[in-house]
């Protein structure tokens, strides 16, 4: 059955609906917030923000008195939009609550634009982004160069991890090592482990360990199982995966981080089905197909587009089998995927 239209008076009243919602939670919000600045607040300590909640977030305490404590705090109106990882400063109130009266700069964050186009961070002060995959739902170059793209966009150091490892055959298994080996070849770190039998996790906690990592990817591919497995007891729900469509059911509902008791620290996100990358110039592209680091700029034609220029170094590299086909395959779908803008 095809989805029913809305017409634009329908359109308008539930806009209209949900903005005096997002009116009377946001008076609500300031209510709260005149009441607890009009007490008794403890002196301003420093703080990070572990999960965030519409307009509040959980802050754990960083030295001082409340040093490890966790408490759920109000924002002044001035703030930017914080995300899980951020380091703040916040002063505590007498209820288990506290405000944010500042947000310290971020060495890096995560972004992705949302249902309008508009950039939005997921994530701050991430080192390492891991890229996950698993042999069911089918995972599809394209998708992990997406996120390799936008980590090298980011600067955040990318890992792969395959999970659900042990589920490889005859069937699926040639086609998946080859997928793989590409990666390999280009000296990208990659892990295969299984969640579900404890194969190779311990490696992943080596890997993880002193980072503070993110993990993505498609649902289904057993994200909150690595949490789980990781991190016993955190409770992470497990979606199963839809017999009837292959995609798995998206489990997180916001960004949370959990520390490793060896140290590190763990975000985990909502699942991402498709990470789009209207935010990146073809330039950006180019520069996150690390291979192409020393062919650019050599073609003959200071515009080419490397599609069917004579003197074109990056198609003398395919040609050569310095660029592997799949990855060039990968390169002009993004390309082609891109908003017109941005060229």
């Amino acid at each position: 059955m095809a989805k029913r239209q809305l017409t634009r008076r329908q359109a308008w009243r539930i806009d209209k609906v949900q903005n005096e919602r997002a009116s009377r939670a946001a008076r609500r919000e300031s209510q709260a917030l005149e009441t607890l600045e009009g007490g008794d607040l403890g002196p301003e300590q420093n703080g990070l923000v572990i999960a965030h909640f519409g307009v509040q977030v959980e802050v754990e305490g960083l030295g001082g008195d409340h040093d490890g404590q966790v408490a759920r705090c109000h924002l002044r109106a001035n703030l930017p939009t914080l995300v899980t990882g951020d380091h703040v400063v916040w002063r505590a109130g007498n209820q288990g609550d506290g405000v944010i009266v500042a947000q310290l700069p971020r060495r890096s964050e995560l972004c992705r634009p949302d249902s309008r186009g508009q950039l939005k961070p997921v994530a701050g002060n991430v080192d390492q982004i891991v890229i996950v995959f698993a042999p069911a739902p089918e995972p599809h170059a394209n998708l992990i160069d997406r996120y390799l793209v936008a980590a090298e966009h980011a600067g955040i150091q990318p890992l792969l991890l395959l999970n659900k490892a042990d589920i490889l055959d005859e069937q699926n298994g040639p086609a998946l090592h080859a997928l793989l080996q590409v990666y390999r070849d280009l000296g990208y770190p990659l892990l295969e482990v299984s969640a579900h039998q404890g194969n190779g996790m311990q490696h992943l906690q080596e890997q993880l360990k002193g980072h503070t990592s993110v993990f993505v990817g498609q649902s289904g591919v057993g994200k909150s199982s690595l949490v789980n497995g990781l991190l016993p007891g955190v409770g992470t729900r497990v979606g199963a995966l839809s017999q009837w469509s292959g995609q798995g059911t998206h489990t997180t509902t916001t960004a949370r981080l959990f520390h490793f008791p060896g140290g590190g620290n763990l975000i985990d996100s909502p699942g991402i089905r498709e990470f789009g990358l209207v935010h990146v110039s073809r330039d950006d592209v180019e520069a996150g197909f690390i291979e192409f680091a020393g062919l650019l700029g050599h073609c003959r034609f200071r515009d080419c587009k490397h599609d069917r220029e004579p003197g074109c170094a990056l198609l003398e590299a395919l040609a050569a089998g310095r660029i592997h086909p799949q990855r060039m395959h990968s390169y002009r779908s993004i390309i082609a995927s891109l908003p017109k803008e941005t060229f």
